[in-house]
């Protein structure tokens, strides 16, 4: 009998009731991985993920998921749409208007494309574009009332525009300017109406702020022709001729039918030769010359504050080498008008007007100028004025008498002694009282002089600029005065008398 191998069940061998199947590969791939989304489905996704962040205010976020949206369905004229709204709120019209009018493309019955193109127009100041997307809106429904506040602005506009433009031409700037803001408020995004403003600041001599919107605009558009010109006033205004000259001329690259910076560039190269000739004229003396330049130089523009009140400046200087006194001080009264700090025209004034003894103008001046500068140099200038005139408060003995400053005693005694006889109260005893008046007065003031200025020590002290003190007058008698010249050596040849002959 065979031997019959019998196969015992191990309590370790695995069975089929009991054994840990490892999952399938198939079991775990879901259906989406089965049935691949298309790219419509995935963009439409995409649009929806925008529309949650654009609702939150997710602008930069929004945009990422637009734009995905379009790169996967170039030809869904919604995207575009909805990309153009988020540009919007990102104040970027530009982008927002091309997203809109690709949309308009794409379908030309999708009114709300038109209504974001009508936006945009009216952002970016473009009227025109902003009326054919309201004209073309009313075709595709008349009774829409979308884009009524476009309508408005449109035409609130074209009226702006109509009265920025005669105020331009009229050179009233500061019109222009407050219009202007009125028509940025509604055309945010309008680098034409920024760029007028900031020329007409310019104009006005408020460069500071002409630059701001001019490095704004260039910024955003380096190319922009309008923006260099606008720089390039702004350096012209402020005496910087040269800088000003080197943007009209990039301005021209750009544009070479560019009017502004045409005429702007041929009137900076004539200002500054004509400036430049009139420096070398004065520098060497040829002042008749000089003056001519500069007076030619003034009539270039009359807005241009900065560089006319150096030039009537230099012009003043030129009058003063001539000894025209009166035309400096002109000049530099029309230079402080410009700039009431102008250090120099305030010294040259004031020196001027010492010359001609208007010393309280001259103390006036220097008065000033120590508030502008506190120099030594400026400081005794202001004494020495406030000394000259208080010595012009003063009577003038010399004048009174008739005689120089630099006259000697003979010379003294006989000035007094021919003007005492003139005005004698007796010699004039049958005039009127008015007469009588005016005589006695001259009389006295005679008698002060000689007894003034015959008497060494009151003499020097007078000539120094001392005050005279008070009896050193009430002392004086014109007619004890009188008497005494006449008795007591007065005369010619010492002792004299004398009668009046009626």
């Amino acid at each position: 009998m065979e031997d019959v191998i019998v196969v015992s069940s191990d309590s370790s061998s695995n069975s089929s009731s009991d054994m840990e199947i490892e999952p399938t590969e198939i079991e775990n791939t879901t259906s989406e991985s089965i049935v691949p989304k298309d790219n419509a489905t995935i963009a439409e996704e995409k649009k929806k993920l925008g529309n949650d962040d654009y609702k939150a205010q997710n602008y930069q976020s929004a945009l990422k998921f637009y734009s995905d949206a379009i790169s996967l369905c170039p030809d869904c004229p919604t995207y575009y749409a909805n990309r153009s709204a988020c540009y919007m709120m990102l104040s970027n019209y530009t982008n927002a208007l091309n997203d809109a009018r690709t949309a308009a493309r794409l379908d030309p019955a999708f009114e709300k494309a038109y209504v974001r193109i009508a936006k945009c127009c009216v952002a970016k100041g473009d009227i025109i574009g902003a009326e054919q997307a309201i004209k073309k809106i009313e075709e595709l429904d008349p009774q829409s009332n979308s884009v009524n506040a476009e309508k408005q602005a449109t035409q609130q506009l074209r009226q702006l525009e109509q009265t920025v433009q005669s105020n331009y031409d009229a050179k009233a700037y500061r019109n222009v300017v407050f219009y202007l803001d009125s028509a940025i408020k509604l055309a945010p995004a309008c680098y034409r109406y920024r760029l007028l403003k900031g020329e007409c600041l310019a104009l006005l001599g408020r460069c500071d702020e002409a630059v701001d919107i001019a490095i704004s605009v260039m910024k955003l558009d380096s190319t922009s022709a309008d923006a260099i010109y606008v720089r390039g006033l702004c350096f012209y205004y402020t005496d910087n001729l040269e800088k000003g000259i080197k943007h009209f001329e990039l301005a021209l690259q750009l544009d070479p039918d560019h009017k502004k910076a045409k005429e702007m560039r041929t009137k900076s190269k004539t200002l500054k030769d004509m400036k430049e000739n009139g420096n070398v004229l004065f520098k060497t003396g040829r002042y008749r010359e000089a003056q001519a330049v500069y007076t030619e130089a003034l009539k270039i523009d009359e807005l241009n504050k900065d560089i006319n009140s150096k030039l009537l400046y230099n012009r003043a200087l030129v009058h003063s080498k001539l000894n025209n006194l009166r035309d400096a001080v002109a000049d530099c009264s029309r230079v402080l008008e410009i700039n009431d700090k102008y250090l120099k025209a305030l010294l040259l004034r004031a020196r001027c007007y010492n010359d001609l003894e208007k010393f309280d103008e001259c103390v006036n001046d220097y008065e000033a100028a120590v508030q502008i500068q506190k120099t030594p140099e400026i400081k005794k200038l202001l004494r020495d004025a406030k000394f000259a005139l208080k010595k012009s408060k003063r009577k003038d003995y010399y004048k009174i008498l008739g005689v120089s400053r630099n006259a000697g005693e003979d010379e003294i005694k006989k000035a007094y002694r021919k003007k005492a006889l003139v005005h004698h109260p007796d010699r004039h005893a049958n005039s009127s009282q008015e007469e009588r008046k005016e005589q006695e007065l001259k009389f006295k003031e005679i008698g002060e002089a000689y007894a003034i200025l015959s008497d060494p020590r009151k003499k020097m002290r007078y000539d120094s600029g001392q005050d005279m003190e008070e009896h050193d007058q009430a002392d004086i008698d014109p007619s004890h005065v009188f008497r005494h010249f006449f008795q007591f050596g007065g005369g010619p040849g010492g002792q004299s008398s004398f009668n009046f002959e009626f």
